[in-house]
């Protein structure tokens, strides 16, 4: 670790003056000095001034005041796009060591970045979660992953010594303070795994690159970034120091939240927040790589835990409690790494017959992905989710051939998403016999189980849900009444072929998704 001769002293002198309220140009009861290993914060009333420590680390280089006004004002311009309330500006120190002006006359003598406070309590780590709250931060993530900028394609962002670096220099940290053989044990199988995985997936890695996939993304984001004021989701304190740590996979910058979510004990709000994610992003391929970030953003989390184990001075009970810590994100990362046996799930239904609200509930219960037919076909047509088409582009996206070309287009996500490793529920009407023969000869082909999940309801209750959901306009779905008397007059009963795989369940009656689940199980012995 370097540091600019005497910048360290004479900034301990500045930040120990500027405990002073009178430094600053508003009111300020009192000056509260909070320290990281890389700032100092200082709370001043309604805001706190972020000040970068003159320090080189290799990994970041604050060692110059010119660095730290550069990246004052880097953090300030990547925080921005997501949490624009929160910081403020670039604030310049002026004076001396013993004498400082906040944003007063004269030249610089150091910088900060101004942010408005807000109660800890907004913090999602310490909150309690929904489903509207998830369903908002996949919105604004996958929103936030469309429109920043992709990495250069000369540059080496995303390239297998950018990816592996990173996750191989975690397990060298971690040895330096554990010594214990048991866990360099499941170190060892996780760093074995971690390489064979990641080497695997070269081809697929490569692809990500050329898609542009790899982006600029936050860098940081997990639960104790994201703050809710005032009814607005903010996610905040992104990675501004090391480019190389936020051009990276938007897939790995998701893996952050669903590791996050997963380690609390929420796995089906985690998986809620994919299924979100997808929906909305179409990116499947990314489904790929997931388990390789996954595992690479819990050994995050674990590396930290060592490291606050190995510096802890707080006694033997705060030890205890960073080593368990970190075995509980290392339990973490070899479930990540433990293969699965996929299924394959399809509905049968008309409209109104309540598969989606089924799927959903089944895919918060078990590790699956979600294919929706309503919502890819217009992804396949250009077409936002919940966009209304006119009378004319709906004869085109409806017709037989678009029908057709919907399907082809769904069996091939699913055999990309059974290529990753995961299971598939597709949810769409399957009125066609040989709609459900294709994917049923799919899941043959890979030796994996099969389930038809046959949705009914009486023709009334029918009626009245399609109607209601095409009077709301909030859903993909755009069948209306004539569609519904369509589909009834032209579905193609289970033949009996069929019918040893299928699971009928009348959505008449109240089910829960715990007890759809034990059903699904019981029919796909083997499977689930």
């Amino acid at each position: 670790m370097k540091s600019q001769p005497g910048a360290c002293e004479d900034q301990c002198r500045l930040v120990a003056a500027l405990r002073d309220a009178r430094c600053f140009d508003h009111p300020a009861p009192s000056v509260e000095h909070l320290e990281t290993h890389i700032s100092h914060v200082l709370l001043a009333g309604e805001y706190a001034y972020k000040i970068k420590k003159p320090l080189d680390l290799g990994f970041l280089d604050f060692s110059t005041l010119e660095r730290r006004r550069h990246f004052c004002a880097e953090e300030l311009r990547l925080n921005g796009r997501l949490a624009p309330r929160i910081y403020l500006r670039v604030v310049p120190i002026t004076g001396t060591p013993d004498r400082p002006r906040v944003d007063g006359p004269g030249e610089p003598i150091e910088y900060a970045v101004q942010m408005r406070r807000f109660p800890q309590a907004s913090l999602l780590s310490g909150r309690k979660l929904d489903a509207g709250t998830i369903d908002r931060i996949a919105g604004i993530v996958a929103e936030f992953h469309h429109r920043i900028p992709q990495a250069p394609p000369d540059s080496e962002y995303g390239s297998p010594g950018a990816v592996l670096g990173p996750m191989l220099e975690d397990f060298v940290q971690i040895r330096r303070v554990l010594r214990e053989p048991d866990e360099l044990k499941r170190l060892g199988a996780l760093e074995v795994w971690t390489r064979l995985h990641h080497s695997s997936l070269l081809p697929l890695l490569a692809d990500r690159r050329q898609e542009g996939r790899i982006r600029e993304c936050h860098g940081d984001m997990h639960l104790n970034n994201i703050a809710l004021l005032d009814g607005e989701i903010l996610i905040f304190d992104g990675i501004e120091f090391n480019p190389s740590l936020r051009w990276i996979d938007t897939m790995s910058e998701l893996a952050f939240l669903l590791m996050d979510l997963q380690h609390r004990g929420e796995p089906a709000l985690a998986r809620r927040l994919l299924d979100a994610y997808l929906q909305r992003t179409g990116d499947f391929s990314g489904l790929g790589v997931l388990s390789l970030y996954l595992v690479y953003r819990a050994m995050v989390r674990a590396k930290v835990s060592a490291i606050r184990m190995a510096q802890s001075d707080g006694g033997s009970s705060e030890r205890a409690a960073a080593l368990a810590e970190h075995r509980s994100y290392l339990t973490l990362a070899e479930s990540f790494a433990r293969p699965r046996r996929p299924v394959v799930v399809i509905t049968h239904g008309v409209s109104g017959s309540g598969k989606s609200s089924l799927t959903q509930a089944l895919l918060e219960r078990l590790p699956a992905v979600r294919i929706r037919s309503d919502v890819e076909r217009k992804r396949l047509f250009g077409l936002a989710a919940e966009s209304r088409t006119s009378s004319d582009a709906a004869d085109d996206i409806y017709s037989a051939k678009a029908t057709q070309a919907t399907y082809e287009h769904l069996l091939r996500i699913a055999a990309r998403i059974l290529a990753a490793g995961e299971s598939v529920i597709v949810d769409a009407t399957f009125l066609k016999h040989g709609q459900r023969e294709t994917f049923r000869r799919l899941a043959e082909e890979r030796r994996l189980p099969f389930l038809i999940l046959y949705t009914t309801a009486p023709e009334a209750l029918l009626r009245a849900r399609v109607e209601a959901r095409y009077r709301s306009a909030r859903d993909p779905s755009e069948a209306d009444p004539g569609v519904l008397a369509a589909q009834l007059a032209a579905r193609e009963p289970l033949r009996d072929d069929e019918r040893r795989f299928a699971l009928r369940i009348d959505t008449a009656t109240p089910i829960s998704g715990a007890e759809v689940l034990k059903r699904c199980r019981r029919r796909l012995a083997g499977g689930l």
